[in-house]
């Protein structure tokens, strides 16, 4: 990144104290005594809400950009450059750098999402703008979008449709974009913008970052349309432009769902739920261009599990009424995960893949702690209880150390002896009484196993009441 591109500004860092915007200029201090639209680039651009960009932007870590540069490399830079910077942002002459293209796999294995990875600079940039920006919008959207939104989740979401369909909207328009955060209509999104920002400087900066470009095996591309993902401004814009769809759904008196692009439209009946997805494909495609998936854009019935899945959520029905389930692609993904993270080859002590396994599990349990699957995790507690007996039969290697160690675990020195020199497979050993007898489950947790299912209730209590 040339001096031109990355001009910065100082950070005070939370253990070292040091300032990162410095203190404000004469310019700045006019700026802020302005009133009307000129004073948002100046907010923008405040020592305080500048360090509060660096803070969170370092918190999230994230890949370096097109120059390289990590976030623990940014500091030093930003001392050296800070007033350039912010001046070059103040006169329009900054320019962000392209953003890096990182294409991952969609967890459902139907291609890739590209990612765009703005440099470190940029990202600060961006989350100083989106922090301002954020208030302004944010009375402004729909009660029903739940997605980048402070104070709201993917959880709440899933309630939010279960509580519809304990009114009867028991059926549901799964609406599915094709791209949609490559696709966002640059004229459209700026228009948008322009009704709330009137300060010229804030909106000419937001369109470069829009119109950067994209670097991909080296070679820089324009950007036309769309918002790449992996910005901090990205998921704001995102939320601004589908908000004129969320308006107008629900000036209709329609019930929609939506987390950034992922929408569920409700209704009472099937027919009802037809007519919403065709009304719903022309003011997405004709007012809002952009372009719905129609093989996955269907109507389908919200206690069907097999065909209803929102956020790796879906919904039952039993004699106590509607409940949330994790769906069942969401738990094959998961035990696929623990499957991975135990085998038994990969020559860990077993306390340091009891600990990976804890993470992963507190992680996944501090998302799915909505659905009830109580019964799915005391089914997995038993099955993990036996991968970990596994690995640790097969990190004994020896049958004299194994014959030893049941020993001095308790086992009865004929049994011992007879068991440790089995012929038995790994699993088979794994799951029998010898085993379940010496290495206890109260042994396990002491090794450092993770009881989930006791956390999960205790998630459950902690937060259903919320």
């Amino acid at each position: 990144m040339t001096a031109k591109y990355r001009k910065g500004c100082l950070q005070r860092d939370s253990v070292e104290r040091q300032e990162y915007a410095g203190a404000p200029s004469a310019g700045n201090r006019e700026g802020k005594e302005r009133d009307g639209a000129g004073d948002l680039l100046e907010r923008i651009l405040d020592r305080n809400n500048l360090n509060r960009a660096y803070k969170q932007v370092k918190r999230n870590h994230g890949a370096p950009g097109i120059d390289g540069m990590t976030v623990e490399e940014a500091l030093p830079w930003l001392r050296e450059h800070r007033e350039e910077l912010l001046q070059s942002i103040r006169n329009g002459e900054f320019k962000p750098n392209p953003v890096r293209r990182k294409e991952i796999p969609k967890p459902d294995g139907s291609g890739v999402r590209k990612l765009g990875i703005p440099t470190v600079v940029d990202r600060i940039i961006q989350q100083a703008i989106a922090q301002q920006l954020q208030p302004i919008f944010e009375p402004r959207f729909s009660d029903g979008s739940y997605g980048y939104r402070p104070k709201r989740s993917a959880q709440q979401a899933i309630r939010r449709v279960k509580e519809y369909a304990e009114q009867g909207y028991t059926h549901a328009v799964k609406v599915d974009l094709s791209k949609y955060f490559d696709t966002l209509n640059h004229e459209l999104l700026m228009n948008l913008l322009r009704k709330q920002i009137h300060d010229k400087r804030v909106t000419d900066l937001i369109k470069k970052y829009l119109k950067s470009g994209v670097m991909e095996n080296g070679v820089v591309c324009k950007t036309e349309e769309g918002s790449p993902q992996g910005g901090p401004l990205s998921p704001l814009l995102a939320n601004i432009y589908l908000n004129e769809y969320d308006q107008e759904m629900e000036r209709r008196g329609v019930k929609v769902i939506r987390y950034a692009d992922d929408i569920v439209v409700l209704a009472k009946s099937k027919r009802a739920a037809e007519h919403l997805l065709e009304s719903s494909r022309k003011l997405l495609e004709e007012k809002l261009k952009l372009t719905m998936n129609a093989e996955k854009s269907k109507v389908v019935s919200v206690v069907a599990r097999k065909h209803f899945k929102f956020l790796g959520f879906c919904l039952g029905k039993n004699g106590k009424g509607i409940y949330i389930r994790a769906h069942r692609k969401s738990l094959d993904k998961a035990k696929r995960k623990l499957k991975e993270l135990t085998r038994r080859n990969q020559g860990r002590n077993v306390r340091a893949v009891m600990q990976n396994v804890k993470v992963y599990i507190r992680g996944w349990l501090g998302y799915y702690y909505v659905a009830d699957i109580k019964r799915i995790l005391q089914g997995w507690n038993e099955w993990l209880r036996r991968r970990f007996r596994m690995y640790i039969w097969k990190q004994w290697k020896k049958p004299k150390t194994k014959v030893n160690n049941l020993r001095k675990l308790g086992i009865p020195a004929d049994q011992a002896y007879q068991w440790g020199n089995t012929r038995l497979g790994y699993w088979r050993i794994a799951g029998s009484p010898v085993l379940k007898c010496s290495i206890t489950n109260e042994r396990l947790i002491l090794a450092g196993y993770y009881d989930f299912p006791a956390q999960y209730e205790q998630l459950r209590k902690l937060h259903l009441c919320d």
